[in-house]
Parts: structure tokens; C-alpha cells; sequence
């Protein structure tokens, strides 16, 4: 067997001379036969028994996840690309080039890679079915200890992607479906289709909006701008969804709540920040812990990207009180204005901005009233939904959940305006999935 760092290095060193995807999906082919580390479709047909419906995990967003079983024992989870995804193709060739990047516990592991006749990607087959269906379907079955361990697992595995792999990696949907849990609950982070490669010299990039509506930065919607402090504002809506065992973006209890980080800022701010927590884990929380993880998952989704932590310093917070944590500001709620805060910042939250972004002006002068996901904001524009849904899968939830495009509109009147398909800044397609 080929040294496994000289195939993750010849995998995803850039191609050169090539012009066409074709030619960049062949020297793909290619290094992993060199490395041993390609497939036969032969093996992969036999170890899902031809793909039988009755393996099938789930439908990904540019194809279905089946499970398999190969001849030494191995379980593995394949998934295969929709011959009708275009999108698809680009998504599936960029998670192969990345996941060959990344080896970490707390990262969904990529075994191997079929490229003819069909598009196949074979992961290690993970046990438990994805965060989501544990955490909004069948909520019984986490208790406070194995949610506690998935924040920090997660928050691990983020903070190896920022500064610890080979290249800075922004997964840019980073949410309950996108965590996977292995046989001892481990999490791991799947799904990396729209992630993208961060150069160590820059603060931010603009790139086209993707992500999932209710885990988006404000800051990434409304002006495309992605840091890391984008990974780092999902990731604290993912705790304060562990916490409560609700879902932000389907979060609708009161009219005086816009989605859930605004109803746990609120109660954080009457110091009635337990009351946020799911009654189902009343016997088995650790109040303490509990505490310090709502002042996390606030510091990490305030407006401000250079107010949210760094990863790093989430990781070092996970060992703190609540009372050594720095306060948070409000939230940042994607589409509304937000506010810089002034205050001077300590090493728990503002350690490493470099990974900030460097552009926080949000021209909104007009606002109107948008239902998005169950949630009513005031902003500059109007969520259209599309027919697009699927399914999320036990490897990775390795699908989008349903695509909407983001029309924009000048701040005018809301009477006979028109809207095209671009950000506020008129360059990017968005695309935001429920």
C-alpha cells in the first residue's frame, strides 16, 4: 500500500494542463489507482448487492447513499452521483479532493473513490443515524452527557478544519443533519460538498451563497462574505439546538421571538437561561455546563464576525464557567441590520480574527416581512421557495434539504417591485436550503 500521505498530497495538489472537467476527473481516477485507493464498480455492485432499495440510506442532494458490506467485513456507506446532477458533479469531485485533505476523528472518513462507469464515493459506514433524526424526531434517546460530548466533538473537528489540516477548510453547512454518530456516539462531521479551501493570507473571501436557512451568518447572506466565523455562527446554532431540542429554523412559539437564538438571547438577558434547556434533560443536565453552553452558542452567533470566538477559543471556553465567559451581544439574524459592538474584546472572543471578516456594512435602508422556515424577519429580501427536497441519510445526511433561491430588490417600495436571482450585491446566485 502506497504511503497514505503521498496519495492525500497527489489527490489534491492542483491539476495542471487541464482544461476541461473531464481531463480533471481522469488524473482523479488516476492518483487513486496509483494509490490503491480506487474501487472497482464490480466490488461496490456485490458489497450493496447491486444497489438493492433495501440498502438504501437516504437520498443525498446529487444522489442516494447506500450501504455496503465488502468481502473483508468492512461496512461502508456509497454514494453515488445522479447522472442528471450537474451541480451534482461539481459538489461530488469537490468532496472527494477535500475529504482526501482531512483525517480526524471527528471527520467522516473518505476510504476510496469509483470513477467509471459511474461516480462513486465510499465512506466508512457510520452506526447511528444522523444528529438530526436523534434530535428532532426521536428525542428520547440523547441525554445531556452525549449532547455535551457531540458540542465538543464537533467544535474539535471544526477547529482542525480552520487550523490543523494541511489547507483551511470553511464547510459552509455545518448543521444536525450534517453529524454523523458512530457506534460510541462520536460525532463526525459529513457532507462536505459545498465546503471551500481558505487561503492563510486572507481574512475572508466572497463566494456565491449555499448554505441551509436558519445555520447561515448574516454577513455571508447579505453580502457573500465567508470566513470562518461563518462555520463558527452555525456551529453556535447548533449548540443552543442541542440544548433545547429545537429546530431555529422552524422555531415559531411566540410572535415576540423572530427564531430561537432570539428567544435564548431574551431569556439569557432575564437570567432565565436554564429555562432554554430541552425539559427532557432535567434529570441528566450538569446545570453548569449547561449554562456555559448557552454563553458559547451566543458569543459564537453574534452579528459581529469579529465578536464570534475562533474555533480555538470555543475549544479552550468548553473547559470554562459561565461566569469567566465574556457577554454576549444580540444575534445576528440574516437579512436585518446588525450592530458593531464597541466593547473592548478579551482572549475568549476575539482571539485569531484574523479569520474575520473584513467587510460588516449592511446598507439596508428599506425593510419588509419575510416568512422563511416557519420564522419572520424584517429584510432586504424575499425567500422563493422551489419544488427542490430531499431526504438526509445516516452517512452524513450527505444531502441538501430542499433549495430556494434568494431574489434581491432595491430598497424601495415593496409595491410592483422585481426581483432577480443574485445577492444584494448583484454578483452571486444564492441558494439557500430549508
Amino acid at each position: 500500500m502506497t504511503n497514505s500521505k503521498s496519495f492525500l498530497y497527489n489527490l489534491v495538489k492542483p491539476f495542471k494542463h487541464k482544461s476541461s472537467k473531464e481531463s480533471q476527473d481522469e488524473e482523479l481516477e488516476q492518483i487513486a489507482a496509483q494509490e490503491q485507493k480506487i474501487f472497482k464498480f464490480e466490488t461496490l455492485v456485490s458489497a450493496t448487492k447491486n444497489f438493492h432499495p433495501d440498502n438504501k440510506l437516504g437520498q443525498g442532494g446529487y444522489g442516494p447513499v447506500f450501504k455496503g458490506k465488502l468481502e473483508d467485513g468492512r461496512e461502508i456507506a456509497v454514494k453515488k452521483l445522479s447522472q442528471s446532477s450537474k451541480q451534482g458533479k461539481k459538489e461530488f469531485n469537490n468532496e472527494a479532493k477535500l475529504l482526501a485533505r482531512v483525517q480526524h476523528r471527528n471527520v467522516v472518513n473518505l476510504l476510496g473513490y469509483c470513477g467509471n462507469p459511474e461516480k462513486l464515493l465510499v465512506y466508512e459506514y457510520v452506526v447511528h443515524e444522523s444528529l438530526d433524526k436523534l434530535l428532532f424526531k426521536n428525542q428520547d434517546v440523547l441525554d445531556w452527557k452525549q449532547r455535551y460530548d457531540i458540542i465538543r466533538g464537533v467544535a474539535r473537528g471544526l477547529l482542525y478544519l480552520h487550523e490543523d489540516s494541511h489547507d483551511r477548510i470553511i464547510h459552509r453547512d455545518i448543521k444536525a443533519s450534517n453529524i454523523l454518530l458512530d457506534e460510541k456516539w462520536i460525532p463526525k462531521i459529513a457532507d462536505f460538498g459545498m465546503a471551500r479551501l481558505y487561503p492563510e493570507d486572507e481574512t475572508h473571501i466572497n463566494t456565491r451563497v449555499a448554505g441551509t436557512n436558519g445555520y447561515m451568518a448574516p454577513e455571508y447572506v447579505m453580502h457573500g462574505t465567508l470566513s470562518v466565523k461563518a462555520d463558527v455562527y452555525s456551529f453556535g446554532v447548533l449548540i443552543l439546538e442541542l440544548i433545547s431540542g429545537q429546530k431555529n429554523s422552524t422555531f415559531n412559539p411566540d410572535p415576540e421571538y423572530q427564531n430561537l437564538l432570539d428567544w435564548a438571547y431574551k431569556l439569557y438577558k432575564k437570567d432565565q437561561r436554564l429555562e432554554i434547556l430541552d425539559s427532557k434533560l432535567a434529570s441528566s443536565a450538569d446545570t453548569e455546563q449547561v449554562s456555559a453552553c448557552i454563553q458559547i452558542g451566543l458569543l459564537c452567533t453574534q452579528s459581529d464576525p469579529k465578536q464570534r470566538p475562533t474555533m480555538r477559543s470555543v475549544v479552550f471556553m468548553l473547559t470554562r464557567k459561565a461566569g469567566t465567559l465574556d457577554e454576549p451581544s444580540r444575534p445576528g439574524i440574516p437579512g436585518t441590520r446588525y450592530r458593531r459592538s464597541h466593547r473592548p474584546g478579551t482572549s475568549s472572543s476575539t482571539e485569531g480574527t484574523s479569520g474575520a471578516s473584513s467587510s460588516h456594512s449592511s446598507n439596508v435602508t428599506t425593510t419588509s416581512t419575510t416568512m422563511v422556515g416557519g420564522t419572520t424577519y424584517k429584510s432586504a429580501f424575499v425567500a422563493a421557495h422551489s419544488s427542490s427536497s430531499t431526504t438526509s441519510s445516516p452517512i452524513g445526511s450527505l444531502g441538501h434539504d430542499g433549495a430556494h433561491s434568494v431574489p434581491h430588490r432595491k430598497p424601495r417600495s415593496t409595491a410592483n417591485v422585481k426581483y432577480s436571482r443574485s445577492d444584494p450585491n448583484g454578483k452571486r446566485p444564492m441558494v439557500i436550503q430549508d
